[in-house]
């Protein structure tokens, strides 16, 4: 969705450009320029004023699905007051505006709905992309892209580039054995972060793969993650607790070998029933409220499973 709003942005031709991050309803920012906490106080230069250069300045407005009932008069009349030829504004919510906020603006903006990747969505962006490339893949190499990027879309088009610049026959052995790289590195710090109990840095990284993961996705891989650590925690050595996994012993054994008892086991028993509930959370709410059921298990299993009390 970032990406989407730059390209906004620059198409506008923006000289200048202000991001501002709408905080969580319930944070406990003070009430500034008018009804608009804090945080937020930086949009009435920018929606007032303008560039004062005379230039155009871009506003972009991160997480407005945050936006509070009591901001919303004060953020329609900037909205409503601003100079379109001196300010392009940009919202991007990761779910539904407040209804009366949607109502105002409709009649001067345009909205855009950008969908999540999932496998299907990334062949065909796959496809497309090595077509714009001159590229021919067939469905082997398609597939070996998929197995080795995932949805991760922009480290799939940089390996693009340098297939394209080999000037090779591109074939999916070519790029399973050129590309060893882990698809699921985003995941594996999402859930160190998790481990070490750096719930601000877990957030971030959550935030980053909500961008092209579905939620349940997370959910299954850490739920995977943490029944290794209950193992573990149960074994009796790292070579038994090897083999219930049904594998051998390698440095990802070691790592969760080392880890065990960090955590005790009613910690473990609450993090893998925080899981379950945000499993059928994810199944049966509305998708706007995906991204917070995500946030609060990332706080939550930090507590519990990480000891970032």
């Amino acid at each position: 969705m970032q990406e989407r709003a730059q390209a906004f942005l620059d198409q506008a031709s923006v000289t200048e450009k202000i991001r501002i991050d709408v905080p969580q309803r319930g944070s406990k920012g003070e009430a500034d320029s008018g009804n608009l906490r804090s945080e937020l106080g930086p949009l009435v230069p920018a929606l007032q004023s303008g560039s004062l250069f005379g230039d155009r300045v871009g506003v972009e407005l991160m997480d407005a699905q945050w936006i509070q009932a009591s901001e919303v008069d004060a953020l329609c009349d900037l909205l409503l007051a601003a100079d379109p030829d001196a300010v392009t504004v940009v919202l991007v919510s990761a779910g539904a505006l407040p209804s009366r906020l949607s109502r105002a603006i409709k009649p001067i903006s345009e909205v855009h709905k950008v969908e999540r990747f999932n496998a299907g969505r990334t062949r065909d962006w796959a496809k497309s992309a090595a077509s714009d490339r001159g590229m021919r893949l067939n469905a082997d190499a398609v597939d070996a892209l998929v197995e080795r990027f995932g949805t991760d879309v922009g480290s799939m088009g940089q390996a693009m580039d340098q297939l394209v610049a080999s000037e090779e026959d591109v074939t999916g052995k070519m790029i399973r054995d050129r590309f060893k790289n882990r698809p699921d590195e985003g995941m594996w710090l999402y859930t160190d972060a998790i481990a070490a109990g750096r719930v601000g840095e877990a957030i971030r990284h959550l935030e980053a793969l909500l961008i092209h993961s579905h939620p349940l996705a997370l959910v299954v891989y850490l739920e995977s993650e943490l029944r290794k650590r209950a193992y573990a925690s149960a074994a009796p050595s790292m070579a038994e607790f090897a083999g219930w996994l049904g594998t051998k012993s390698d440095w990802r054994i070691e790592k969760a070998w080392k880890a065990r008892g960090k955590a005790s086991d009613s910690d473990l028993h609450r993090s893998l029933s925080a899981l379950a509930r945000a499993d059928r959370l994810l199944k049966s709410a509305p998708e706007e409220t995906h991204r917070l059921t995500m946030e609060r298990l990332t706080v939550a299993l930090t507590r519990w499973w990480g000891g970032g009390r």
